[in-house]
């Protein structure tokens, strides 16, 4: 396994992280995953033998049940590990059951440290953007968690350009905890988050952590071009996340990916992760699995090395169109390009 700090903290995580969004399998979440105790011992076994350092969970994954099952899982090796969380989303009908105030996220603290039965949370992120609270409130609340040493580390998921660097600004300004990172969903099929997400992460110092790195399984390579869904699979079981808007880009994706495993002798899955670890800021890739043997498989893409050729067919069969203002930005400001810049710009101005 392989390691990176995680932004500008001094914290070392694996460059893969096991997402445990498959534990539980309550409600919604039955679609993905309904793996429980025993199931996820062995899968998270795995992953610590593989020297994965990372789990990521949230309050909401089967309303806190995967929660309760890391928590059992990692009794009495709690402190070998990091465990990453997440607060913000609905988690029952009441008026302050969701959001960012200081009374939903300090509670939901505490019952996630219950759940997880450990007294501190690593990474603590704001799974999604309220743009009700004050971000003052939602600052000044994280900030008390790490100062109790609830928490040890801040971070957000899902916001926009302009909402993290509101957040990054009201904590400069009232000189509280600043978020390190941000979880967010960027594959070769949804490469979106090059316009902001990614330059602010290096202008700003925060360590990118991708959620669905293959796309819930369409970059994995058993999705392919005119075939039928593969039974046992998100899709399959009616899963639509994410979106794809351009279908036959997705299918141009998966056979160049295949075909440059092929030449590797490796999977499809492995391809689309060694891409993204060749990206801009990224720390870690949150991967998830419904077996040891898709596990395994994702833990070979740390050592795959891609040629200059191979990533610049990847680029090309996956580019984003040049959406204003960056267009006009290429054409007089490139001379005076800062690295932020240059995190969307690198791929799109022929050298």
């Amino acid at each position: 396994m392989k390691y990176r700090t995680l932004g500008r903290s001094g914290l070392k995580v694996s460059v893969l992280t096991m997402g445990t969004f498959t534990f539980g399998g309550a409600g919604a979440f039955k679609a993905v995953g309904a793996q429980g105790v025993s199931e996820a011992r062995k899968l998270v076994d795995t992953c610590i033998d593989a020297g994965i350092n990372l789990y990521d969970t949230a309050n909401m994954y089967s309303t806190g049940l995967s929660e309760d099952i890391l928590g059992e899982v990692l009794d009495g090796r709690r402190d070998d590990v990091l465990i990453s969380s997440k607060a913000r989303m609905r988690i029952a009908d009441g008026p302050n059951d969701e959001g960012f105030s200081r009374y939903h996220l300090i509670r939901e603290c505490e019952r996630s440290l219950k759940r997880l039965r450990t007294d501190h949370i690593d990474i603590y992120h704001m799974h999604e953007w309220d743009g009700v609270t004050p971000m003052e409130e939602m600052v000044s609340a994280l900030d008390t968690l790490v100062q109790q040493g609830k928490v040890r580390y801040i971070a957000c998921s899902n916001f926009s350009g302009w909402h993290i660097m509101k957040a990054l600004g009201v904590s400069d300004r009232s000189l509280r905890e600043r978020f390190v990172a941000q979880q967010i969903h960027y594959t070769l099929e949804a490469r979106e988050a090059e316009y902001e997400l990614l330059p602010i992460s290096v202008d700003q110092g925060l360590g990118v952590l991708v959620w669905s790195p293959l796309a819930a399984g369409l970059l994995s390579g058993k999705h392919r071009r005119g075939k039928d869904t593969p039974e046992g699979s998100r899709q399959f079981a009616g899963w639509t996340e994410p979106p794809i808007r351009d279908e036959e880009k997705l299918w141009n994706i998966v056979d160049a990916l295949v075909e440059i495993g092929d030449a590797h002798g490796v999977s499809a899955a492995q391809v689309a992760l060694a891409w993204l670890l060749t990206r801009p800021a990224i720390s870690s890739l949150v991967i998830g699995g419904r077996n040891e043997q898709q596990f395994r498989d994702n833990f070979r893409a740390v050592d795959l090395e891609l040629s200059e050729d191979e990533l610049k067919r990847l680029h090309e069969v996956s580019k984003l169109p040049v959406i204003y203002p960056y267009w006009h930005q290429q054409q007089f400001a490139s001379d005076r390009f800062s690295p932020g810049d240059w995190a969307l710009h690198r791929d799109y101005i022929e050298s």
